[in-house]
């Protein structure tokens, strides 16, 4: 094959990369971009009520719930009413599942008092990470496919308000699902 042609060939080869890899990223955009788009739909009353933020991110969507809205203060356990608001979500994420989903638990920085002490919970790490798992297995047991979805606890690591008020302090007691699209 001639210098030309060979060169010709790679270039026309590398467009076609190009362009294969443009088609990719554009429908993983539009698979999360639809998830977005269902997810405010089916969760504006939460969203409208401040209990939950969804926020499209580049290649994911973050998913911000209160606290109150999933577990009593100082619990790690949900209530039915949380499992009710859990699965509102499950539905979007669980058909032909492809997305990684993190979920991620923050406490505010109060001390863990006697009663969760007494239940071997010793630090906001431990309350956080004992409420992420408690989410990411509601939603495995609800269909969610488990080699996808992961489970973190930050503590009071991360606040995203000051823990110097109340109102704070609820805003940094939070979960946290991210949605990282096929591939991420």
């Amino acid at each position: 094959m001639s210098g030309w042609k060979f060169s010709q060939c790679a270039t026309m080869t590398f467009t076609a990369l190009l362009v294969l890899a443009g088609c990719v990223s554009q429908q993983k955009y539009d698979a999360l971009d639809t998830e977005y788009q269902q997810l405010n739909q089916t969760m504006s009353a939460e969203v409208a009520a401040n209990q939950m933020r969804i926020t499209r991110l580049q290649n994911a969507i973050k998913v911000t719930i209160n606290s109150e809205l999933l577990f009593p203060s100082g619990e790690w356990q949900m209530p039915v009413e949380a499992q009710q608001t859990i699965s509102k979500i499950v539905p979007i994420l669980a058909p032909q599942q492809q997305t990684k989903i993190q979920v991620n638990g923050y406490t505010d920085n109060v001390p863990i008092g006697p009663g969760l002490m007494s239940q071997g919970i010793t630090s906001n790490l431990v309350l956080s990470q004992k409420r992420a798992d408690n989410v990411m297995q509601f939603m495995i047991s609800q269909g969610v496919n488990p080699n996808l979805v992961s489970a973190r606890g930050f503590g009071d690591a991360d606040p995203v308000a000051s823990n110097d008020t109340p109102a704070g302090r609820a805003q940094n007691r939070r979960v946290e699902l991210t949605l990282a699209g096929p591939g991420n």
